[in-house]
């Protein structure tokens, strides 16, 4: 795949970036040199390898999933303009 310079100023306009009109034929020999890399990429044998997280083996660690009430409520509590009773108050709405 090859981009030119009109598909250059379409890929900048979606990710509304300003590139002038001078700098858009370098724009798309970055993009080609981009692909090129990636089309190397696509060339190298990786049958038999498995996928990895890092480069180290080790396992993600994990926390146990408990449901709590997060035993913070005096110092969210603390954050609010107004609190009444353990809870936030906030001004009637309804007419």
């Amino acid at each position: 795949m090859s981009i030119d310079k009109d598909t250059a100023a379409k890929v900048a306009k979606l990710a509304r970036i300003r590139v002038e009109d001078a700098d858009l034929p370098a724009l798309a020999e970055e993009f080609n040199a981009v692909l090129g890399f990636i089309e190397q990429l696509s060339e190298v044998d990786v049958e038999g390898v498995e996928p990895m997280v890092s480069v180290t083996p080790m396992r993600l660690p994990r926390r146990v999933d408990e449901v709590t009430d997060g035993g913070q409520q005096a110092k969210v509590l603390a954050n609010a303009p107004d609190a009444r009773e353990g809870f936030f108050a906030v001004p009637k709405v309804v007419e």
